[in-house]
């Protein structure tokens, strides 16, 4: 299948960095089980706490590192294991923290997609509030929010897929990344823990928190891809600001425009055509954008994120994502394409 022309559903999965893959080759160069007793064994053992040391240093994270296959395992892992029950989630967070969340009080947000924190009752637990939202790249005022969750003496899970690497993380108490979204490779993670002392430890690998054989190639080309850095968010900055004044002139809509926004995420109406006939056209242009999040875009349900925000029109948004290798002449073809969806529309 061929690579479509203009990739811009980079919140969904970004290219794998060249320093990562060459530090994912090393990875499988020095292979071996990190758990076995044997030099070559003790030898993995070595690289891969390096690696997570490496992990930590780039986030400024100074507490434990447990490394998962990706941003829903660590999630998973610390809503099933948390000593505090789960008692809240904001009502915009990501499918990953909703299927565990049934007993869960839903956090509302205003109409541009921030939390708001409501009954100091209903934060008495375990709170899982996403850092920035993957389909609207609203940035939640998180190191607000975890005030009131500690007075209320509860503990605050962060889900920072789309953040780590790109932002500083938000002051929280557990905190779920995945590698694919700044530049590292699927299938790698890792859940961040303010404290041993507030998960229950079930046996197995990572010091007892997670079973299975640890991810060597996976780690190493982890840490390598937050070595990188985020500074390309400034011209995503720039590119984002191009896209949304030619589709605000063309008579797009900006979803959250008033509020703080990662700058590698947009949302956008065009009222008149159906998100999903927006996707098949410019998909047919080969210019790639998603509608909501990737997880449950091909199912044709209204995005529960823009219904819970009150979004008019809420069938008629996509989701545009800028990443490091995007240029301003994609940026410019996509709005030439817009243009021409938004004239046809008539």
């Amino acid at each position: 299948m061929a690579d479509p022309a203009i990739y811009l559903d980079h919140a969904a999965t970004t290219p794998l960095l060249p320093a990562a893959a060459a530090a994912m080759a090393q990875g499988f160069a020095a292979w071996a089980n990190p758990s076995s007793p044997h030099r070559a064994g003790r030898a993995a053992r070595a690289a891969l706490e390096a690696a997570r040391a490496q992990i930590a240093e780039a986030l400024n994270w100074s507490g434990e590192v447990i490394l998962t296959s990706g941003a829903s395992e660590a999630l998973a892992l610390a809503m099933s294991r948390a000593h505090a029950p789960l008692v809240a989630v904001s009502a915009v967070e990501h499918e990953a923290v909703l299927r565990h969340a049934a007993g869960a009080v839903r956090l509302a947000v205003d109409q541009h997609g921030q939390v708001q924190p409501g009954d100091p009752a209903n934060v008495r637990g375990l709170v899982a509030i996403q850092h920035v939202n993957n389909e609207t790249g609203v940035i939640q005022p998180l190191d607000t929010l975890r005030q009131s969750v500690r007075a209320a003496g509860g503990v605050l899970l962060a889900d920072c897929a789309q953040s780590a690497g790109k932002l500083a993380l938000p002051d929280a108490d557990l905190i779920a990344i995945s590698a694919h979204k700044f530049g590292g490779p699927i299938g790698s993670g890792a859940l961040l823990v303010r404290d041993w002392a507030l998960l229950r430890p079930t046996g197995g690998q990572e010091r007892g928190y997670r079973g299975g054989t640890e991810n060597l190639p996976g780690a190493m080309a982890m840490a390598a891809a937050l070595a990188a850095g985020s500074g390309w968010l400034t011209a995503a900055a720039a590119l984002r600001a191009r896209l949304e004044a030619g589709i605000i002139a063309a008579g797009g809509e900006v979803v959250a425009a008033p509020a703080p926004r990662i700058a590698s995420i947009g949302a956008y109406r065009l009222p008149g055509l159906s998100a999903q006939a927006q996707l098949i056209r410019l998909d047919a242009q080969g210019i790639a954008v998603s509608a909501g999040s990737a997880c449950s875009s091909g199912s044709l349900r209204t995005s529960h994120v823009l219904t819970a925000m009150g979004v008019d029109g809420a069938g008629e948004v996509i989701r545009v994502s800028i990443g490091r290798e995007t240029t301003a002449a994609e940026i410019d073809a996509l709005l030439a394409a817009w243009r021409a969806l938004a004239a046809g529309r008539r």
